[in-house]
């Protein structure tokens, strides 16, 4: 079993920056790709970034050139460093990994970019 929890949301000014951390725990016995999404009320879930086990990143084009993932594999934790925040980014986050073909979800961390 695994665990997953997401922090580092919050309210933030528009233009400024947050880095959320997805720390995943459990029976993790390698590397795992891992992805960040994020959910607006009444719109489906949709794709911000994902990584790789290897570290090859992909992004949405909202947030291109703005957010970066990166992961720490020592502390099993996965990062998302979000700047140039827009109204339109606010959301909840959820982070996902993929361990033993099993897609692991965690609860969300709320972003609110608001003046």
């Amino acid at each position: 079993q695994v665990q997953v929890v997401e922090s580092g949301g919050g309210l933030v000014q528009p233009g400024g920056s947050l880095r959320l951390s997805c720390a995943a725990s459990g029976n993790i016995k390698s590397r795992y790709a891992a992805g960040w999404y994020r959910q607006t009320p009444g719109r489906q879930r949709e794709l911000v970034a994902t990584i790789t086990s290897n570290g090859v990143t992909n992004y949405a084009d909202p947030v291109k050139g703005r957010f970066t993932i990166s992961r720490d594999n020592a502390k099993n934790i996965v990062y998302l460093q979000s700047s140039s925040l827009k109204p339109e980014d606010t959301a909840v986050y959820y982070c996902n990994v993929f361990i033993d073909n099993t897609l692991y979800w965690g609860q969300g961390t709320q972003v609110t970019v608001s003046s």
